[in-house]
């Protein structure tokens, strides 16, 4: 098997709770060393979070943790102290990237922002993940994704038209910004094989947001109109939504009904749509003549069709239509997607040994790469590897480790 595409590279991963660890799992999936360091006793915060095995708390078995944290190694150091940061100050002379996500101004106060650490190395790559970037009038404005997906646009697009907007869930605008802190760092290094010379990757997640739904910025910046809220609808055509359905051998699927999602804009697609219902004179209607005019009338379309989903199952009416080539598809719960057949023909969910947390299945990354493909290896326990990073780096030998570990630094 090829070396991975990152291997040879030593990333510093500084990074707490989710947007700068999930990029440290990105690089450390392509082979860098990814080097976790946590502070000593607490580690990071996420270890904290769970879901846990049989809902006992344990730091090394938080679920958020252990798939944020694959294929890394695990070293404990104190930067509040003087001589913590002094050691992070030797590792970054060692190191090709360094990633972070603390407020503006914390590593600057830490005397390890880039200006110092760039002194010591000038071929590091730092990445600082915020939430609004290393500037600006928000910089210093606290956040969560309720916050970020508001202030990027994308809350105000999201509902029922008669109703408040509404919110993603989890941590989506943080995984959006480490996948493009990603992209900046891989950007940063083919740079530096360039210039010979490392350089500082500011990434917003406020902006990593924005840069999310273009489709309504340019609607905007193009025409002045403002997209409005549409539910379960696209809004301009129809219908692209979600149609309850008949349950499978009087098992509900997907929840307490049968649910199916069609994305039916192709005026072609459409006229089929209706065909296959046994609908086709609906088109002769002016209200339901092609996609556009049945989004106006959206509400007596679906009360003329919603008894046909209701007499076929959601594998009968996907199938059907997926069969004429037009988009529909089953509304998977979290069960549904673990089964999926797709999913599992392409090897996407790889199952990982953990010695406390046991073997669990995880999601892989979405691509294949032919030559380079990434690796799967499990999260670091806390503290696992100071030793071994501190002695194979920086040459301490046991007086100077027993040093540090009596002093609570590592």
């Amino acid at each position: 098997m090829s070396d991975g595409a990152l291997e040879g590279l030593t990333v510093l991963d500084l990074s707490h709770y989710v947007a700068g660890a999930y990029c440290g799992k990105l690089l450390a999936a392509f082979g860098a060393e990814v080097i976790k360091v946590e502070p000593p006793d607490v580690g990071d915060g996420a270890r904290r979070i769970g879901p846990f095995p049989d809902d006992l708390p344990d730091p090394e078995a938080s679920a958020l943790y252990l798939y944020l944290n694959t294929g890394k190694k695990g070293l404990t150091l104190d930067l509040w102290s003087d001589d913590g940061a002094a050691v992070l100050k030797e590792l970054a002379g060692h190191a090709d990237v360094l990633v972070e996500n603390f407020a503006p101004g914390v590593m600057e106060s830490l005397g390890l922002d880039y200006p110092a650490l760039s002194a010591i190395n000038p071929r590091l790559v730092m990445a600082s993940i915020s939430n609004f970037g290393q500037s600006g009038p928000y910089r210093d404005y606290r956040a969560d994704t309720m916050v970020e997906m508001a202030l990027s646009g994308q809350m105000y697009v999201n509902g029922d038209p008669e109703r408040e907007p509404l919110s993603s869930m989890g941590y989506q605008p943080a995984y959006q910004a480490a996948l493009y802190a990603y992209s900046g760092i891989v950007a940063a290094l083919l740079a530096r094989e360039r210039d010979g010379r490392g350089q500082h990757v500011d990434i917003s997640i406020q902006e990593s947001m924005a840069s999310e739904h273009q489709f309504t910025l340019n609607r905007f910046t193009a025409s002045g109109g403002i997209r409005m809220r549409a539910g379960n609808r696209y809004g301009s055509v129809h219908p692209t939504t979600i149609y309850p359905c008949k349950a499978t051998n009087g098992k509900a699927k997907n929840g307490k009904k049968g649910l199916v999602s069609l994305g039916i804009s192709d005026p072609g697609q459409y006229v089929l749509f209706l065909e296959l219902l046994d609908m086709a004179e609906l088109a002769d209607d002016p209200r339901f003549a092609n996609p556009q005019a049945c989004a106006q009338n959206y509400v007596e379309f679906d009360e003329l069709v919603r008894p046909w989903f209701m007499e076929h199952t959601a594998e009968e009416i996907v199938h059907a239509l997926q069969d004429n080539r037009i988009p529909a598809a089953f509304v998977n719960d979290v069960s549904e997607v673990l089964d999926d057949p797709q999913y599992a023909s392409r090897g996407f969910w790889k199952e990982i040994d953990h010695p406390v947390a046991g073997t669990r299945r995880y999601a892989s990354l979405p691509y294949h790469v032919s030559e380079a493909s990434p690796t799967y290896e499990r999260a670091n326990l806390l503290g696992e590897h100071t030793d071994e990073v501190l002695a194979g780096k920086l040459g301490y030998d046991d007086k100077r480790l027993a040093q540090l570990r009596d002093g609570g630094v590592i």
